[in-house]
């Protein structure tokens, strides 16, 4: 039985995720925003074996996370699933001065591969959006450029690829993968998306858990547990490097080599 902790898995993939795993004997670690949504998950999933609270909006609470996973014990994989979509209509400002969409979906997976015990697996939640998200490394904050949700989304997700492979590169004894689960139904996808709800939460269980050999690979994007080509550019170990710069710097906890 793995020990695996899902972020932002009171609800959508994270909760699929967690019941796939659940039922298939592992311990289950939930995360939720807020002591109420800790509740209800509680309910939705009762099999989970444990629960951590923080609202990974803000350096505090991403810390908070941290430390709550830490004290639970070494986790076998971790699945960084926490995030938010693309239709905010404007740029917010979280209260560390971050945009909004960055800190949840970039820096949160960061800060938390930094200050959670090193893992065996890592899983990076990632979207078929990620291709036309080649960011602007010098403007990570939108702070320059007129505001666009679904361009700040994807390049978000673009991010969640280059973070994958750059963490892969640099803990070559943790398997460090990231994935598209597809366009779904949920509350992120909306009620039109046309993919598969049920497969959504397969990859990310089976990249955790699987003893399969493209399970076991490290450095690589999946799609429905096969190999997928990433855009080109996530591969380039120097825009690695920079964003893990930027994340150490924003969040002021460099990554261990």
């Amino acid at each position: 039985m793995a020990r695996i902790l899902i972020t932002g898995s009171s609800d959508g993939l994270g909760l699929m995720a967690g019941r796939l795993l659940a039922r298939n004997g592992h311990g289950v670690t939930l995360h939720a925003r807020d002591g109420a949504r800790a509740d209800a998950t509680r309910r939705a999933l009762p099999e989970a074996q444990g629960m951590v609270v923080g609202d990974v909006v803000t350096l505090a609470g991403m810390h908070a996370v941290a430390e709550q996973a830490n004290e639970t014990g070494r986790f076998d994989a971790v699945i960084h699933n926490v995030g938010i979509g693309y239709r905010e209509p404007r740029r917010i400002a979280t209260e560390d001065g971050l945009s909004h969409v960055f800190a949840v979906n970039v820096l949160a997976p960061y800060l938390l591969t930094a200050l959670i015990e090193r893992p065996g697996r890592l899983v990076y939640v990632s979207s078929g959006m990620h291709p036309g998200g080649r960011p602007d490394m010098d403007d990570l904050q939108w702070e320059m450029r007129r505001w666009s949700g679904a361009q700040a989304y994807a390049e978000s997700k673009f991010l969640d690829v280059l973070l994958a492979f750059g963490i892969a590169r640099r803990w070559p004894d943790v398997l460090s993968n990231a994935l598209e689960p597809g366009w779904v139904p949920t509350r992120m996808g909306g009620p039109g998306a046309p993919d598969d709800l049920a497969a959504a939460p397969v990859t990310q269980a089976w990249l955790a858990t699987s003893d399969d050999p493209l399970a076991r690979s490290t450095g690589r994007y999946f799609y429905h547990e096969a190999l997928r080509e990433p855009h080109p550019d996530t591969r380039d170990e120097a825009t690695q490097e920079a964003l893990l710069n930027a994340c150490a710097r924003l969040s002021g906890v460099t990554l261990a080599r």
